[in-house]
């Protein structure tokens, strides 16, 4: 492998990462701030892809971006209405909700299953051609993704900063304390999970319009690959400030997507990626529990070896 491919192949896992980062933003802000474990997340990030896909397609790529983030609020929105109005758990509305929008996903789609968009102007495109002629010529999808990483960063630490923002960490912390201290947390869970559907949903419009194609599956497992990458940039930059912890997130879905890379370049099957993407949950949740309860585990399994020393004796 030589150096050609190396950059090539490090800057599409950048490029994918930052994208999708977007995604792991969301996360960020409803499963570590709020403490909702959002289970729409993968037909929301579908809906921002079908939503900005049509609207592209109309001759509207810019227009596209908005339109899906608007989408995305209205799924948090549902989402968010059937755990606080409705009594529904937080689980269960998830996966309600994203089985609700393979179908209304389809339906924006026009009733199939694939958009092309290989003829249709998009933001990567058009940024493609403001950069003809520069150094920058060759980076044109980095640069777009990278600026769309950077607004959501500034905004959403600036947000979660904000009284409202403050009450949405508090919301998550403490919900008890919250509702004590006369603060709405049916609102703030609202917000919350408006602005988390947006970002995932503008994730999936960015990813469509940078493939220059939507498929009904283009979702599928991103709640699995975004909470890995979560879980990474936790122990990346688990400590620190909003920013600190945010850049630590967007780190994270670049490192995992480095990884998703590499294993396609080894030749390794392309279904075996969901797998890896599990077990990297998996590892990155329960080594920090183990690791907590090692001197116990470590105690317990001394006083068996004295205890059967002694029996032997």
């Amino acid at each position: 492998m030589d150096l050609a491919t190396i950059l090539a192949l490090g800057q599409t896992a950048l490029e994918l990462g930052l994208i999708c980062s977007l995604t792991v933003l969301a996360l960020f802000l409803s499963y570590s701030m709020l403490n909702v474990c959002d289970l729409s997340t993968d037909g929301c990030f579908t809906l921002g892809a079908a939503v900005g896909a049509v609207v592209a397609i109309s001759g509207h790529p810019y227009l596209a971006l908005p339109a899906a983030m608007l989408a995305g609020v209205c799924s948090g929105f549902v989402t968010a209405i059937l755990q606080t109005k409705l009594g529904v758990d937080s689980l269960l509305s998830g996966i309600i909700v994203n089985t609700g929008l393979y179908s209304i996903n389809i339906a924006i789609m026009g009733g199939s299953s694939l958009l092309n968009m290989n003829k249709v102007d998009t933001v990567f495109s058009l940024m493609k051609e403001a950069l003809r002629g520069t150094v920058l010529a060759k980076q044109y999808k980095l640069a777009v993704a990278l600026i769309a990483v950077i607004v959501i960063l500034v905004l959403l630490t600036l947000f979660l900063k904000t009284r409202l923002g403050l009450a949405i960490r508090a919301t998550g912390n403490n919900p008890d304390m919250v509702r004590s201290s006369s603060i709405n947390t049916v609102f703030t869970t609202i917000v919350g999970l408006c602005i988390a559907g947006s970002f995932t949903a503008l994730s999936g419009c960015l990813l469509a319009q940078s493939q220059k194609a939507v498929d009904i599956n283009i979702g599928t497992g991103i709640v699995t690959i975004a909470l890995a990458s979560l879980l990474i940039g936790g122990v990346i930059m688990g400590r620190g400030g909003i920013f600190t912890r945010a850049v630590g997130v967007v780190l994270g879905s670049v490192l995992f997507r480095l990884v998703y890379t590499v294993a396609l370049r080894f030749n390794m099957p392309a279904f075996m990626l969901k797998l890896i993407s599990s077990v990297i949950v998996v590892l990155a949740i329960s080594i920090p529990y183990l690791k907590k309860k090692w001197p116990t585990i470590k105690r317990r399994m001394a006083h068996n070896k004295l205890k059967g020393g002694a029996q032997k004796c």
